[in-house]
């Protein structure tokens, strides 16, 4: 229980705090010195949707720093550590901005978005995000047969999700896929759906039967509670991905054809009337 000491930077949790500063920092320099020189221009000319990539960015920094700011403020901060206090505050104003970026992108500035900045895109970074929480929460599995199990149910989707947001913000490479790719992430939902399932079963039941929350458990080194983090994010996860399979089987199918459809035959309906004239 060492590794969940408060202030420890061995912990998967310190480790995930320092990627996130690194990344959100240095992506939006990237996105700055590319807009500066206009270079987004020909990049959205030819090879991908600049704005919604944008937005997509802009999203992920704003769950990852807003998450940072909690964990740090959980795990490493105390009364006198000022120092992690301050950390803290910094974070969460980061993620407020992040926010607001967002939030400027979609109501002042109406960008629609072709993926990410629209409701299929977003349902991806939220599993990207949920999966990495559970990564970086994961413990307690070594010697378990079932919990290894579950943690290979945890792995198997996520790689795959950043590449279907790869493809769907790369104009070009979507659309010389040799397949459908909807049907394609209809597929992969539908597994992920069944491994989830599998693990939402099967980790709460080899973790927590005969082992009760402790008497004595903070949720800032209790191993308990960080395996209890992973059975909940387990089910928020799962019924992202049923909400994600769900808005993709709506897309599949288009839903919106038949309302057309009757739309046409009715118009067409009202100019076969012949006119009477009047004697």
């Amino acid at each position: 229980t060492d590794n969940y000491s408060q202030g420890s930077s061995s912990h998967t949790y310190w480790n995930y705090a320092m990627f996130t500063w690194a990344f959100c920092p240095i992506m939006t320099l990237i996105i700055t010195l590319i807009e500066m020189f206009k270079l987004d221009i020909p990049l959205n000319l030819f090879c991908m949707d600049w704005p919604d990539f944008t937005t997509g960015v802009a999203m992920s920094s704003s769950l990852m720093t807003l998450s940072v700011a909690i964990i740090y403020a959980n795990f490493y901060a105390c009364k006198k550590c000022i120092y992690a206090w301050v950390v803290s505050a910094f974070a969460f104003l980061s993620a407020v901005v992040y926010i607001i970026e967002v939030l400027k992108d979609k109501l002042l500035d109406k960008k629609k978005g072709s993926y990410l900045a629209a409701l299929p895109g977003f349902w991806k970074v939220l599993e990207a995000f949920v999966s990495c929480i559970i990564f970086i929460s994961l413990s307690g599995y070594h010697g378990k047969p079932a919990l290894i199990m579950c943690v290979i149910a945890y792995i198997i989707p996520f790689p795959i999700i950043p590449l279907i947001i790869a493809t769907n913000i790369l104009k070009k490479l979507k659309s010389c896929l040799p397949f459908n790719l909807d049907r394609f992430v209809f597929i992969f939902l539908v597994i992920s759906i069944v491994l989830y399932v599998f693990a939402a079963i099967m980790w709460p039941i080899f973790t927590f039967r005969n082992n009760p929350r402790p008497s004595e458990c903070p949720g800032s080194y209790c191993i308990w509670a960080i395996e209890f983090i992973v059975a909940f994010m387990t089910y928020v996860n799962l019924i992202l991905f049923i909400i994600d399979l769900v808005f993709t089987l709506c897309g599949i199918c288009d839903f919106k054809r038949p309302l057309t459809t009757f739309t046409h035959h009715k118009s067409q309906s009202i100019t076969q009337v012949p006119i009477q004239h009047s004697d």
